[in-house]
């Protein structure tokens, strides 16, 4: 029986590299954003490339559910990277209860300031925080699951420890093969990759954390202090590693 993993990011987020990551292990085939069509065609959002995501995607919510909790996958692990955007009011959650779930959360001025350089105009449904803690308090009652949450920052800073703590807390096996791939796209990337992939199709690996110099105005900086309350919930239950001073990460 196929194990269906769901992570659930917001945008600029390393999400990406997590599914690179995913996809370099031997027995897993990954699905990029799955309920971004539906999202684009629901709520009319003006995004790069929106009217080809809808013309190559489902954009009927419930047949994309069924897809990725029930459809067919030809592979032990089947990992799905989604963002908590794309769930809009209305959308029944119980498909849920098929899959293991993790969170991928990143602060949110390191977000906002990502985010500005592709979409200048900027409010804080666009980067999915307060949707991602609503998301997960939702999952953990709907699951019964104690949902892991990693930050950014930690998977940067000590990629193998994280996702090492990351598969035990899914119990499914650690591969070293998820600390490397090969640079270049990917034939499952999304169609919007063009506009929004550039430096994860570049990338070997995760990459070290470095702070980003952040050039946001006043208004972007309240859209990512407006989302804080929520990012520091989810902070508070992240999953952590006592720091060490080895020299493996």
């Amino acid at each position: 029986m196929t194990i269906r993993i769901a992570m659930w990011s917001g945008p600029r987020n390393i999400s990406t590299a997590m599914m690179r990551a995913w996809e370099n292990r031997p027995d897993t085939v990954v699905h990029d954003e799955p309920f971004y069509a539906h999202y684009l065609k629901k709520t009319g959002i003006a995004h790069p490339g929106a009217a080809e995501v809808i013309a190559r995607q489902s954009t009927d919510w419930q047949e994309v559910a069924h897809q990725v909790s029930e459809g067919t996958v030809a592979a032990e692990l089947y990992f799905q990277k989604h963002m908590t955007l794309h769930m809009l009011d209305g959308m029944d959650l119980v498909w849920t209860k098929k899959l293991r779930h993790y969170f991928l959360i990143r602060d949110p001025l390191h977000v906002v300031n990502s985010y500005v350089k592709k979409r200048p105009e900027i409010t804080a449904e666009d980067i999915g925080i307060q949707r991602q803690l609503l998301l997960y308090e939702q999952l953990c009652e709907i699951t019964g699951q104690a949902i892991p949450i990693l930050d950014a920052k930690d998977v940067l800073s000590r990629p193998r420890p994280m996702m090492e703590m990351l598969c035990s807390m899914l119990d499914i096996p650690f591969y070293e093969d998820m600390l490397s791939w090969p640079a270049g796209s990917r034939d499952s990337d999304g169609v919007w990759a063009k506009y929004w992939y550039h430096a994860v199709e570049a990338s070997t690996g995760f990459e070290p954390f470095k702070e980003p110099v952040i050039e946001v105005t006043e208004a972007q900086r309240q859209v990512a202090e407006n989302s804080r309350p929520a990012y520091n919930v989810l902070y508070k239950n992240r999953m952590s590693i006592a720091p060490s001073n080895s020299s493996q990460a």
